[in-house]
This record gives C-alpha cells, structure tokens and sequence, in this order.
C-alpha cells in the first residue's frame, strides 16, 4: 500500500502523512513489528479523527485525503487478524466499509477490498453468525460472488456447513486464498471438530484411535493424542470408551405420553 499525497501547507495533515509513510514503513518489514504497528495505527487513529474530511464531518474530501485514510484501516484490519483480535478486526472493517461502498464514486476500487470483505465473511462464519453474513453477502456484486476467489471461498464454506458435509470444510482449509483466511478458517474447524468429538461420544461406547484420528481430520496420531487428552479420552487397548449418558437412557412412561396428547387434544377440540 503506498500513497503519494500532493504539496500542503498544512502542519497538521504533513505530520499524518509523515505517520502514514512511517506505518508503511513498518507494515512492509519481513516479519513486521506488530507491536510497532499497533502503536502507529493508534497514533493515526486520533491524528485522522481531527481532520475535516473524515466521513463524519459532512465536508467534502479529496481522494487522495480518503485514501490515506482507506490505507490506515485496510492495514488495521489485517494486522488485528495478525494479533488474532477479532474486536479490533470488527471495529476496523466497520469504519472501511464506509470506504468501500459510500465513495465508491470518488475513490478507485482498493486491490485488497474484496479480499477483506471476503474476510470479513469468514468471520462471521466461525462465529455463526449466519443472519449477519447473509446480509453482507446481499451488499455485494453478483459478479464478484460468482467470480472471485475471496467471496467464493465463504461462500462455499457456507454451503458445506448448510449441507452437513464437515469433511469438505477440513479440506477447504488447504485452499484458501489468502494467509489471512487461516486465522478464521482455523476457529471455524475447531467449532467442527468439537461438534463431531461431541457426537462421537454420545453415539459410540468405543471407537478405535485410527477411525477417531479419521473422523476428526487429523494428520498424524500426534495431533490425535493432543486432542484426545484434552477432552479427557483414555485409550486403552488402541481404543478410546465413552461413559453412557445415563439421561440419554432414561425411556418415557407410555402412559405420560398418552396422557399429554389426550390433552392436546382437548385443548385443540375446545378451540375449535
């Protein structure tokens, strides 16, 4: 991200840009200083906060002011991934979107808008928020649904879990179009895998380490044993045993069950 800001006169603005070129600086460090970053994105958070054309103020902003701003958060979205603070991640992406969608007249299309947005997407998938992601996803092009590797991504992930096909998730996690995408993708199949663990307990009274590490898409009997002794599996004899639920066992009185639809159905001829 680089931005050749035009001569001003003023202070304030030169002292932002100077900021801004030291934030560049520091972002395209191999590996960046993220506490560094931290640090300037918050510095450039309250600097860009006096300026007139921050989206709040009513005036009218010049592209390249808009621009310097745009960077600022595309930056502080990916770097919150990078921290693994999803708060931050929101609370940037909230802000950019006004970028994106409300000057989309005025500014040129940011090369990494699609790739954040369909980030954006991802979390709300790992975080089950179906309804929000859906709207998101209704704010966006046809075209770029159909055609880009970063919407498409969720958007199939979605269809996966809607589907109740878990394994093509655990195999999408090797295909995902962007490093980023991982930190979300990573939330997304723990969710998964606790969700199979917890139905392989309540449906097997045993089941062998091999078909466990198999069904739960694990790579090596390692990831396995870690995995295992963290929900409190024993294997023993090259099995793991579950306890029976003993609620699960516990079988309905017939007589209560004719007794509550002869209820049902009194109440059902009284209101008719």
């Amino acid at each position: 991200m680089q931005l050749k800001m035009a001569s001003t006169s003023s202070t304030s603005l030169n002292a932002v840009i100077s900021m801004y070129q030291n934030l560049i600086k520091e972002w395209n460090k191999k590996p960046p200083n993220l506490e560094a970053i931290g640090k300037l994105l918050t510095s450039m958070k309250l600097a860009l906060t006096s300026f007139q054309y921050m989206p709040t103020s009513g005036s009218k902003p010049t592209s390249q002011e808009l621009i310097l701003a745009r960077d600022v958060l595309e930056i502080g979205v990916q770097w919150s991934v990078l921290v693994k603070d999803i708060p931050s991640f929101e609370r940037y992406l909230a802000q950019l979107k006004c970028y994106y969608y409300d000057y989309s007249g005025i500014l040129p299309e940011s090369p990494y808008m699609y790739q954040l947005l369909g980030l954006n997407l991802m979390s709300l998938l790992a975080q089950n928020r179906l309804g929000e992601f859906h709207t998101e996803l209704e704010l966006l092009p046809a075209k770029q649904i159909q055609e880009s590797v970063y919407i498409r991504c969720p958007v199939a992930l979605e269809q996966y879990l809607m589907e109740g096909s878990y394994h093509k998730v655990f195999l999408a996690k090797e295909n995902v179009p962007a490093e980023a995408y991982y930190f979300f993708i990573n939330i997304l199949v723990d969710t998964l895998r606790d969700e199979v663990a917890a139905c392989m307990e309540k449906s097997y009274e045993n089941i062998t380490v091999k078909e466990a590490t198999r069904m739960l898409f694990f790579q090596n009997d390692a990831k396995m044993k870690e995995y295992s002794i963290k929900r409190g599996w024993k294997a023993q004899g090259g099995s793991y045993h579950f306890k029976a639920d003993v609620h699960d066992k516990q079988e309905i009185s017939a007589g209560k069950v004719i007794e509550q639809c002869l209820g049902y159905a009194k109440e059902l001829e009284r209101i008719v």
